[in-house]
């Protein structure tokens, strides 16, 4: 009974994180900004990322750990699991040399802003399609990379596997609402890309 409940209180601090990570990134929110702060706004995206960074921090500290081992694999299945991992952690890295880093993190608004050049319509980031690079097999590859570093372990226990469920849930969820913005702002052209690219799971031929 007191697993079930620890398990049940991972989910809900998760569940926490992923709503007001939600609420905080809707457009309703930004727009209320820009209404009141006018192009402050370029430093919105700034403390988003570093108040999901603190929000998540507190909640990994806080969140009870089941002294519960649900897998441990032995050799040489961890190694070649190892090595999967640190590939996906590779493909990762390959998807982050696709995106603007600093246009992702927050600071090139503050730089905009700084420069007097921020446009208030890019509300807190300019939205780019890439179709280049590992955008060409998946529409997420930055997700699909990210739960894969996340899942492929060697040794799970019964926290680290809540864990995992969550973020591919959020991961996957995410997604959607991410796509509902870029095909509002890239029309047919992202409906195409849609046509051709799959969301997570690369289409093999």
């Amino acid at each position: 009974m007191i697993v079930f409940f620890d398990v049940l209180l991972i989910f809900l601090f998760f569940f926490l994180f992923a709503v007001s990570h939600t609420i905080l990134a809707s457009e309703k929110i930004k727009q209320a900004i820009i209404l009141k702060s006018g192009d402050k706004i370029a430093f919105y995206r700034l403390f988003y990322n570093l108040s999901s960074l603190l929000i998540i921090g507190v909640f990994w500290s806080i969140a009870p750990r089941p002294d519960i081992i649900i897998y441990d694999l032995q050799y040489p299945f961890d190694i070649i699991i190892f090595v999967f991992q640190i590939l996906s952690l590779f493909g990762l890295i390959w998807a982050g040399t696709y995106i603007d880093l600093q246009e992702f993190t927050g600071i090139s608004q503050v730089k905009r802003y700084i420069n007097g050049t921020y446009e208030t319509d890019d509300l807190d980031e300019r939205a780019v399609l890439r179709i280049e690079g590992p955008f060409k097999y998946c529409r997420h590859p930055i997700y699909l990379f990210s739960i894969l570093f996340i899942g492929l372990r060697p040794v799970m226990d019964l926290f680290y596997l809540v864990f995992f469920v969550c973020a591919t849930l959020y991961f996957i969820i995410g997604s959607y609402y991410e796509e509902e913005k870029l095909s509002k702002k890239f029309k047919d052209e992202y409906t195409n890309y849609q046509k051709k690219v799959s969301r997570l799971i690369p289409k093999i031929y």
